[in-house]
């Protein structure tokens, strides 16, 4: 035998000899039998190569070998108490780390009421959030600089997984003076014509705004296209345009001077999920952060 063959059951047998002086001691800490603890002394001495514990009069006293090595001992078995302790702390959520990514608009639409619940629920579990540009966000999961996101659904199903959550009506943001302010509704065949202000080219938005404008036959006025949906709404009101939202991200932000009405014929909604890796397994925080939402937005739609 020899060192690197010992085992934390050997190591705990020598740590427990040397604190109680005893075989039979020891065998009552560990919950084993005497002849196990004898057992177990016998084959460390053997990998050790060394004698480790003298027998007394009325107990075994530790030999110089064993004095040399016991604080080598107990360190290696602190740190395996911490492992367990960190393993476990991730399992029931005392500790543990969640990675998400999301852009500003969605994060500020569906996430504020669940980091606080989950905060006050899990405060030993450490929430960072990336708050990107939409052109980062499928990059942000692709390399892990995120455990999963909340977004778009994805055009790569091999690489990304995807949980769909929402499915959010597109609405067209005007200023609060245009006669489409005081309407119900306004179907897509009068945006014929109309500058609109739409994400850039690359964004979810905007790909489903051209694709029913196409099938509808309507030709894009484009007057300015955005990085950030919620410029939309302030330049609108400054009358560069109209924009054209997600109902709640509409709803959630600061309409000064624009109003936001429903788009018909047809209703266009934009579908809302989690995207993961589809490499990577979710860590026990970020599943139950994940069921913690879907559980905010179903309450939500059914409000």
């Amino acid at each position: 035998m020899s060192v690197s063959s010992l085992t934390l059951k050997q190591l705990r047998a020598i740590l427990q000899v040397y604190r109680t002086g005893r075989i039979s001691a020891a065998a009552e800490v560990l919950n084993v039998t005497q002849s196990a603890v004898s057992v177990l002394i016998r084959q460390s001495e053997e990998a050790l190569g060394a004698h480790l514990f003298d027998r007394t009069t009325r107990s075994l006293a530790p030999t110089d070998a064993t004095e040399m090595v016991i604080g080598m001992v107990e360190r290696i078995l602190d740190d395996v108490g911490a492992l367990e302790d960190t393993v476990s702390g991730l399992g029931d959520l005392t500790r543990g780390q969640i990675r998400l990514t999301t852009t500003p608009a969605t994060g500020m639409t569906y996430l504020p009421s669940v980091v606080r619940r989950f905060r006050q629920n899990y405060p030993g579990v450490n929430l960072m959030l990336d708050d990107c540009a939409p052109n980062q966000f499928f990059t942000n999961i692709r390399y892990e600089r995120a455990d999963f996101g909340i977004g778009t659904e994805p055009d790569d199903p091999e690489t990304f997984g995807w949980r769909p959550l929402h499915e959010d009506p597109l609405q067209l943001i005007c200023p609060v003076d245009h006669p489409f302010a005081a309407r119900t509704s306004v179907p897509w065949v009068e945006l014929h014509d109309v500058p609109l202000i739409l994400s850039r080219s690359d964004y979810g938005v905007r790909n489903l705004v051209e694709k029913n404008l196409a099938r509808l036959g309507i030709r894009l006025k484009l007057s300015a296209e955005v990085a950030f949906l919620g410029s939309a709404i302030w330049m609108t009101a400054c009358g560069m345009g109209m924009g054209i939202l997600p109902s709640r991200i509409a709803a959630a932000s600061r309409m000064d001077g624009a109003a936001a009405v429903p788009l018909v014929d047809p209703v266009i909604t934009r579908p809302l999920g989690i995207i993961t890796h589809t490499a990577r397994s979710l860590s026990p925080a970020s599943k139950a952060f994940i069921e913690m939402m879907a559980e905010e937005v179903e309450t939500a739609e059914a409000g």
